[in-house]
């Protein structure tokens, strides 16, 4: 499949970039509480497909993910103060916030763009651009598309028509990586274009569907396929 994809389109949160826990948990902190990562990787494994299911029944839920999720943290974590969880909610969805970059990632991504014509699809406010250059890896791209900007949103086929016509692109010659099944997978493919699921917390891995844990897992993929 992957000998006629000629653009990849990458998501930015949980895909590219990561949230950085120490500034949103601050809440947290100050009542001397520090989720396990393990916790917080299985929370989102099961968050992921109660989020997919609501999505597939009607579609309405994508600003609901986050919420769901903290809702259910404070819950574990026994935690009853709604304010704490406004909190957390705010600030995960401030684009700012998702700042944490793994190692290698620029050069994976420079690998792949010397392969295939790279851009970017984000659910986002309007800044994401920003923290890509931030990070270091803006310019590994030749177009960002920021739903805060073209004003769609994932899955809406409109968002991924914007960023194929940015670059000339083709749906049957584009693929798009993402970590969330109804909002990138159904999207992405609702388009017309290939898809593939950045999942690290394994939330998909009995699926079915094209998934990968890492960039450098998508590089062998991609090579493979």
């Amino acid at each position: 499949m992957a000998t006629k994809i000629k653009f990849i389109f990458f998501d930015v949160g949980n895909t590219l970039l990561f949230p950085n826990r120490e500034r949103i948990h601050a809440p947290l902190t100050q009542r001397g509480i520090v989720p396990r990562p393990d916790l917080l990787r299985g929370l989102e494994a099961r968050i992921k497909n109660e989020f997919d299911a609501l999505m597939t029944a009607d579609g309405n839920h994508d600003h609901s993910f986050w919420l769901m999720f903290y809702s259910q943290l404070l819950a574990e974590l026994n935690v009853a103060d709604d304010a704490v969880c406004q909190l957390l909610v705010g600030s995960i969805r401030d684009s700012a916030n998702w700042d944490q970059i793994r190692p290698g990632t620029k050069e994976r991504l420079q690998q792949i763009a010397s392969r295939y014509k790279i851009g970017v699809i984000s659910n986002a406010d309007g800044r994401i651009a920003d923290v890509l250059r931030r990070c270091g890896i803006e310019d590994c791209f030749l177009s960002i598309t920021d739903s805060g900007l073209v004003g769609h949103e994932k899955p809406h086929p409109e968002i991924f028509r914007k960023a194929l016509a940015s670059l000339g692109a083709k749906p049957e010659e584009s693929m798009y990586v993402g970590d969330v099944y109804s909002v990138d997978y159904v999207g992405a493919t609702g388009a017309g274009m290939n898809a593939v699921l950045m999942d690290i917390p394994r939330a998909y891995a009995s699926k079915g569907v094209p998934r990968v844990e890492s960039l450098a897992e998508l590089e062998e993929w991609l090579r493979i396929s």
